[in-house]
């Protein structure tokens, strides 16, 4: 089935199958987005003038979806994504009471397990019947239903191993209960990772028919369960405190889900590569350096260790960078993620591909 913003769908869902297996698909994976040629002649869709209305109200959020969806090409393997953002007011923290800020470009979320002993983490829960919980519900319903036939609707982004501990807790406090209390941190994180599956099959039931699988705030497909793993909190941590407290974790959600990606954010999170990639079911890797630093390809032993180990690759670089990579790593099990100044450019960049991709 296409889609009314992706025409060539039912091949990019093709290629992902082909891609997620580790199989050559003629060429790298490649996502790429320009402004859309002949694109209606519009202005984008007025901000609501509260600040917190840019992630709340439901008409502004279904304009700005269809605003961006129609106005962008979306070539190889990008696809439309209909998401309400996400700013952090939908994610477990939230649902168990932490306090939200929201900005106009993100989001703030306070801790609320601040006491110097930390509480039982088995008698925490999700509340249900709070103000985000409902909210996040509502969203997805409109998701499922306003990109049916048109774009994917986001699964979400609702914490994940160590994160969702560390909003909770505060980060000085967690750090101070690793040394502490290393077993307490083992046993909040799996249970925390316990209520993670329970939200995301509650989510995934709630888009799953309208998005053909699942999709979420990463940007890839999958015709099961898939969302990207992370624990940006492992930023402070050596890789031994790494594998011991928080790889257990990783693993049980790795395969709970049908596909995954470790999204390996900033440069001091690249020591857990080697980490990760013991994992028998991460498909892939993604190596994003973080803001500020250079190209991933200037971490090219990191990239090319990643698929020496056997698993895919995904990066994120300029399309004139694109060659550069295909020379230097194998276009099988590599997935790039660019963004062109016009379609015709995005056209030419995945002829390109092909002629520049080898095993």
């Amino acid at each position: 089935m296409s889609l009314l913003y992706k025409p060539d769908w039912e091949e990019a869902k093709q290629r992902y199958l082909a891609w997620w297996a580790g199989e050559a698909i003629g060429r790298c994976g490649l996502a790429v987005t320009a402004p859309k040629d002949g694109a209606p002649d519009e202005p984008p869709p007025s901000l609501p003038t509260e600040v917190a209305a840019r992630w709340t109200d439901l008409d502004y959020i279904c304009l700005r979806n269809h605003y961006e969806h129609s106005h962008t090409f979306y070539g190889g393997e990008a696809f439309p994504i209909w998401s309400g953002g996400y700013p952090g007011h939908t994610c477990l923290p939230v649902f168990m009471g932490c306090p939200v800020e929201l900005g106009p470009d993100t989001g703030w979320v306070e801790p609320i397990w601040t006491e110097p002993e930390p509480p039982d983490p088995e008698a925490q829960n999700i509340d249900k019947g709070g103000r985000w919980w409902r909210f996040a519900i509502e969203l997805l319903r409109t998701a499922a239903g306003e990109s049916a036939g048109k774009s994917i609707p986001s699964t979400g982004a609702f914490g994940g191993s160590g994160d969702t501990l560390s909003w909770l807790r505060g980060n000085m406090r967690l750090l101070y209960d690793l040394c502490d209390r290393p077993d307490w941190v083992c046993r909040a994180d799996i249970y925390l990772m316990e209520l993670w599956c329970e939200v995301y099959d509650t989510f995934h039931g709630i888009v799953r028919e309208a998005a053909q699988g699942s999709a979420g705030w990463f940007p890839l497909w999958s015709p099961g369960k898939f969302y990207a793993a992370q624990n940006d909190f492992s930023y402070m941590i050596s890789t031994r405190m790494f594998r011991d407290i928080f790889l257990p974790t990783i693993q049980k959600q790795t395969e709970f889900l049908d596909h995954s990606v470790y999204h390996v954010d900033g440069v001091c999170a690249f020591v857990h590569v080697d980490t990760l990639c013991e994992l028998p079911r991460l498909q892939a890797l993604q190596i994003l350096p973080g803001a500020g630093k250079p190209s991933p390809l200037h971490y090219m032993d990191v990239l090319k260790r990643v698929q020496a180990r056997g698993k895919n690759l995904h990066i994120s670089i300029t399309p004139q960078e694109v060659r550069v990579a295909l020379e230097e790593l194998s276009a099988r099990g590599l997935f790039i993620s660019t963004n062109c100044n016009s379609e015709g450019e995005a056209r030419q960049l995945l002829k390109d591909a092909e002629r520049w991709s080898h095993d």
